[in-house]
């Protein structure tokens, strides 16, 4: 039986990693009731053993960050969290209506805090190394596996149009591009690696050949094994399914439009921050727009009122 609460919230926030804890906290101290719904499921960076580039945070287990943000939100008695999966929003600015599987919410703003889905490649090793050899970025895992041969598997042009394998030099002198499939290198891309002392290889990958959690080979289609320890990839993402249903405007890569200033989204009263509204994802990233759509959705509550 579902249950029903009667007193509307001020704002529903969907998401319980760094961009919604954010949100609730800055809400919380604009005296709001906020109800902070996390599904409990894995995170997006289960895998991964350390949150870095947060300061006063830096090196602390992905875990060990949303217990003490959950327990600094227990000073602030207006803000709930409740571990439950969202499975619809329905009406509209002022009248929003959130479902669980047990209850149903009556909202005036939302903050979407969702997150994206990352679709692993269909590569023989890849799922066993993910996060543990494989990553996206040398700023949160760079440090721990510097002047190691790392390699760069290029999906699409923009990686390497924007200079991606460059910036690892930044880590290691020994650096391998290995080539996806149906990406062209154009000549003067080539020569740019060539010249940096950046290895090209355009054979394809067949399959990671792993330890444990370690990479320690790319296999190529001819058989060649490549000795690699540290692999950086950006496999496509993806919404989580109640955002694809919303209907919410998207950019040109497929994230969520949000206003720079406002965080509010295509839709009026839902605003959203952290990962879903960029490819620049990081812990620091999510929280800062996470407190911006909290401060931004509590000044347009009070002028409202």
């Amino acid at each position: 039986m579902s249950e029903s609460n009667s007193s509307i919230i001020d704002v529903a926030i969907l998401g319980g990693g760094p961009a919604g804890l954010a949100a609730a906290l800055a809400l919380g101290r604009a005296c709001k009731k906020v109800v902070l719904f996390d599904a409990k499921q894995p995170p997006r960076n289960a895998a991964a053993t350390h949150i870095h580039n947060f300061v006063t945070r830096d090196g602390t287990p992905p875990s060990e960050f949303r217990k003490i943000g959950r327990e600094q939100l227990t000073t602030y008695p207006s803000v709930t969290v409740r571990d439950e999966h969202v499975v619809s929003i329905t009406g509209a600015r002022d009248a929003f209506v959130i479902s669980t599987s047990s209850s149903t919410f009556d909202a005036r703003r939302i903050i979407l805090c969702t997150g994206m889905i990352d679709e692993e490649l269909d590569i023989p090793g890849f799922s066993d190394v993910w996060e543990h050899s494989i990553f996206q970025c040398p700023y949160c895992h760079g440090w721990e596996v510097r002047g190691r041969r790392w390699g760069y598997l290029a999906l699409e042009q923009s990686g390497l149009a924007h200079g991606f394998p460059a910036m690892l030099k930044g880590w290691t002198d020994d650096v391998f591009v290995f080539v996806g499939d149906d990406v062209e290198v154009s000549d003067e891309i080539a020569e740019d690696l060539k010249r940096r002392g950046i290895k090209l290889e355009s054979r394809g990958v067949k399959a990671l050949i792993v330890e444990g959690k370690s990479l320690t080979h790319v296999e190529l289609v001819d058989g060649e094994r490549i000795p690699c320890e540290v692999l950086y990839a950006h496999p496509k993402q993806r919404h989580v399914d109640l955002v694809q249903a919303m209907g919410l405007e998207l950019d040109g890569q497929g994230y969520v439009q949000a206003d720079p200033m406002t965080r509010q989204t295509s839709i009026p009263g839902v605003y959203a921050a952290g990962d879903l509204t960029t490819r620049a994802q990081g812990a620091i990233f999510a929280a800062s727009t996470g407190t911006q759509a909290g401060a931004m959705c509590n000044h347009d509550l009070c002028l409202s009122n």
